[in-house]
């Protein structure tokens, strides 16, 4: 792997050939790039006697890169905190034209051939950035599938090439560590788009393979989507049809390729305990409850964190004023600053419940849409959104604004920083979702002294405890996913804060003072690494 190009140039997309290039990258014979050391340990390091692993995170998306949602965040944080206790990090993702190249310094490492089915061969680009000082990124540049308008899809349908895309990526990250020499103890690749790198991993030739101690996790973030797609890509995947079967690719007459990842990977995590539990039975498993069942054991749910350097009410530069769970004078200002923001109207008296959220049919719209014009009308409260997704959501969100102005504000689109100034100035925060694999929201809302209202449903359960059934609770929780259910919450909420503000204190507080650190997550997950690989000495 020769290096050549200090910056990224532009790439034009070619005809499809059997050997095709990204046109970054000299069509030449790759060679093996010189080692490049280590960076040091950062001085924040625990020198512990524990080994210390070179992890590889393979992924669609990572913050502030490219994101579509949250999987965008887990990657860059849980990579950072795995790297503060010690570890070797590397996260590999596409590099998407969309990637603004203003913001960030890329360096060309060089080219590589990637051997696909069927005699084809790929030529890409390597470049490297970096999350921090000692987290390096790289990313794979290959114009034909990933200088497109979007990631997975563009308004008009899904990117009907994407098991080809992201079937090449996942074969393309193993190449590169067999080029650089950078050989990873854990590939953790990261839901349907690269979790067949499990299964190339398993299937590369074992006889002098470099991969051959290498082990995978497999997280999912959301087992709804799953990567189905004609069964055709196999021959181009290089996989043989005798592997096209239910306890492995197959999956009604499709390839699953999470399903090959579930098959092949040699731990699975999810992203909250109880949403580990749920894809175990049905319907939660969205169709592959009794194909994990078989690895149960080999299955752990650990709860996302969050960012606190980003996420944290003492020092977020985006809300009008600072403030913690020993003074909330400062929530109190931010309530204002958002009503003046948002022309509502300006009083601390009148609860804001808010939802920042995707406008999909996970979230628990539909229960939403029967109970809000009602609620408004009889009780006095301020609703804001922040969203966008389904265009019939937003219609109605948008007629709302118009049918109580002053009282309601709908925000299409989104903001990280309105974001960040509606979870300061809320009172409560609306998850009536139908399905949680871990959901951020809530967590973000109670760090910010903002009382969830939400269901019992995945990471929901692992996080929010009923202050009506707990002293040490933080939120108002609700089981049957039923509009007349989440109206009768919501008034109930509204009720407590205006005849119990003692107990509405003692919710946010105990919201406030709980730790949802990354840094407790990557500690889990440094124990599924340990024990799925050999003992290893410093």
């Amino acid at each position: 792997m020769a290096s050549s190009q200090p910056k990224r140039k532009g790439t034009t997309t070619s005809k499809k050939t059997k050997k095709e290039t990204s046109r970054t990258s000299p069509r030449k014979k790759a060679s093996p790039a010189i080692p490049q050391p280590e960076p040091p340990d950062s001085p924040a390091m625990e020198k512990e006697s524990r080994p210390k692993l070179k992890i590889l995170f393979a992924a669609s998306e990572c913050a502030p890169f490219a994101k579509v949602g949250g999987l965008a965040d887990m990657i860059s944080s849980l990579s950072r905190s795995l790297s503060k206790l010690g570890h070797q990090l590397r996260v590999v993702i596409p590099f998407y034209s969309t990637i603004d190249k203003s913001l960030h310094d890329f360096q060309f490492l060089g080219s590589a051939c990637v051997h696909m089915g069927c005699k084809t061969e790929h030529w890409i680009g390597l470049y490297e950035s970096s999350l921090d000082n000692h987290l390096r990124l790289w990313l794979i540049d290959y114009a034909d599938y990933f200088h497109r308008r979007g990631i997975y899809d563009e308004p008009s349908g899904e990117y009907k090439d994407n098991a080809y895309r992201f079937g090449f990526f996942s074969k393309a990250v193993l190449e590169i560590c067999k080029e650089t020499g950078w050989i990873p103890d854990v590939f953790h690749v990261h839901d349907w788009p690269t979790s067949v790198l499990c299964a190339f991993l398993k299937l590369w030739p074992q006889l002098l393979s470099p991969f051959k101690n290498s082990r995978s996790v497999l997280t999912i973030h959301n087992i709804c989507y799953q990567g189905k797609y004609d069964a055709m890509v196999l021959p181009y995947l290089g996989i043989d049809w005798s592997l096209f079967s239910p306890d492995r690719f197959e999956d009604h007459g499709q390839v699953n390729l999470l399903k090959a990842g579930i098959a092949y990977s040699d731990f699975i995590t999810t992203v909250s305990p109880t949403y580990a539990k749920e894809i175990l039975e049905p319907p939660g498993g969205a169709g592959l409850s009794e194909f994990l069942k078989k690895r149960a054991s080999e299955l752990v749910g650990i709860l996302n964190g969050v960012d606190t350097d980003s996420w944290n009410p003492k020092t977020d530069p985006w809300i009008a004023c600072p403030f913690d769970a020993t003074d909330l004078q400062g929530k109190k200002a931010c309530k204002t600053a958002l009503q003046e923001k948002l022309g509502l109207k300006k009083s601390l008296d009148i609860p804001i419940v808010s939802m920042v959220s995707r406008l999909h049919d996970q979230k628990g719209i539909s229960l939403l849409i029967p109970v809000l014009p009602e609620a408004l009308i009889q009780e006095n409260f301020q609703f804001v959104l922040l969203g966008e997704g389904k265009k019939e959501y937003e219609d109605f969100f948008k007629s709302l604004s118009r049918e109580f102005p002053g009282q309601v504000s709908s925000n299409i689109g989104f903001s990280e920083e309105l974001a960040h100034q509606i979870f300061a100035g809320s009172d409560f925060f609306l998850m009536p979702s139908f399905y949680e694999p871990c959901g951020l929201g809530q967590l973000y809302a109670q760090l910010y002294g903002t009382i969830p209202i939400a269901r019992t449903t995945g990471g929901i359960i692992d996080s929010v405890e009923d202050i009506r059934k707990d002293p040490k609770g933080s939120g108002f929780l609700f089981d049957e996913p039923s509009a007349s259910a989440l109206g009768e919450l919501l008034k109930t909420a509204l009720d407590w804060w205006k005849n119990r503000p003692d107990l509405i204190q003692a919710a946010q507080k105990n919201g406030m003072g709980k730790n949802f650190s990354w840094e407790l997550a990557a500690k889990k997950y440094e124990e599924v690494y340990f024990k799925i690989l050999p003992k290893k000495s410093s």
